[in-house]
């Protein structure tokens, strides 16, 4: 099965989108195992959570977004989890315009 939309990729974060039907933004957050506890895991889900609520959603437009964390985003500290948010951002404001 091939999925429809668009895909963007930074070191820590996957972010997949899809033009919605609604006229809000829905974003859905997914943190996989990757090995590593729940105490962890939650960790990651927590700061991604905060971040696309401040740097993603209030710049959207009508879109479904799905941000998946890669094995990587459960080392990078806070600051490297925003920029990859705010690159992800800005990407999306480029391809809008366009």
């Amino acid at each position: 099965m091939r999925l429809k939309g668009k895909r963007i990729r930074t070191g820590v974060i996957e972010v997949r989108y899809l033009a919605s039907l609604l006229r809000h933004a829905r974003v859905g957050v997914i943190v996989p195992k990757h090995s590593h506890s729940s105490v962890e895991r939650n960790l990651v889900k927590r700061r991604l959570r905060e971040l696309v609520r401040r740097e993603l959603l209030p710049f959207l437009p009508s879109l479904d977004v799905v941000v998946r964390a890669a094995p990587s985003a459960y080392g990078a500290s806070f600051d490297r989890l925003r920029d990859a948010t705010r690159r992800v951002r800005e990407t999306l404001e480029v391809r809008e315009t366009s």
